[in-house]
């Protein structure tokens, strides 16, 4: 009896980790591999089950508490549009933060690619720095950079302002010196050759390749700031975000629905005009 279990494990081992040897017309024979997708459910499975214990998830919760969510959610799709009056200010300071700290941030990353690209800077030492610089950047979150200016430069739009900026900065330089990587320089080294500096011969030989690109990535930086000048007042640093944390500190699902209906409309409007921009650039 132990020796068929054995020879049954062993049959099974082989049809699940060895090869199957297929033999093709000619005589020849070939190994295809076991699929692996047993192993990867398997993975995904167990750490599936460890990361609810971890989190502590729990579906009964959920559905016992479901209640509470259909009841907000019906206060938020009422709206209370007489609050809309004292929502004017706040929207039009997201607009102002999320406009500036885009073409600031723009600006200085169009900047700060140039010097991150390795083949217009030779620079090792600088190269490598500016792109750590970068990856700092991209890596912090804009509410915890709002959270800094917020302590540095006092609360207000403002500081939600350099957040923008900064966040804009990382990621238009980080897309944009990837970009300029792949231009043909051949143009730029004629001019280079010629007796131009390499400033002239950038934005003469280079500036026309990458301007689409540039162009595109600064609307999407665009979209991306206003939804997160939105709620950069949770640390003071102006706009509905203000607005928002204390319609929810206070019940008021009613205004917090005129709130976010104003956003919905802000950012769908945005989307369409960068929508219709990008079609013009390409």
């Amino acid at each position: 009896m132990d020796n068929k279990d054995a020879a049954v494990k062993t049959a099974l081992f082989d049809r699940i980790f060895k090869p199957e040897t297929i033999t093709l017309s000619n005589g020849h024979t070939v190994n295809r591999p076991r699929s692996r997708m047993w192993l990867i459910c398997g993975t995904l499975l167990v750490v599936f089950i460890i990361s609810i214990k971890m989190t502590g998830f729990d579906l009964g919760i959920l559905i016992s508490r479901g209640n509470q969510l259909t009841f907000i959610l019906s206060k938020i799709f009422q709206p209370n549009f007489g609050y809309f009056s004292k929502v004017i200010n706040p929207l039009l300071d997201t607009i102002k933060m999320s406009v500036l700290g885009t073409l600031l941030g723009c600006v200085v990353g169009l900047v700060v690619a140039i010097i991150a690209s390795s083949n217009i800077n030779k620079n090792k030492f600088t190269l490598v720095l500016v792109r750590f610089i970068l990856a700092v950047l991209r890596s912090v979150p804009t509410l915890i950079i709002a959270s800094i200016a917020a302590l540095i430069f006092s609360l207000g739009t403002f500081a939600g302002t350099v957040a923008i900026t900064l966040f804009t900065l990382g990621i238009v330089a980080k897309m944009l010196y990837e970009s300029i990587e792949t231009i043909d320089m051949k143009p730029f080294e004629a001019m280079i050759s010629m007796g131009c500096n390499q400033f002239q011969a950038f934005w003469a030989a280079c500036m026309p390749q990458i301007l689409p690109t540039y162009l595109s990535h600064s609307l999407y930086c665009f979209e991306i700031n206003v939804r997160a000048a939105a709620i950069l007042g949770y640390v003071g640093a102006g706009g509905l975000g203000i607005l928002i944390n204390e319609r929810i500190g206070w019940r008021d699902y009613n205004g917090l629905g005129m709130v976010l209906l104003a956003l919905f409309v802000l950012v769908l409007c945005i989307d369409q005009l960068s929508d219709y921009l990008r079609s013009k650039l390409s």
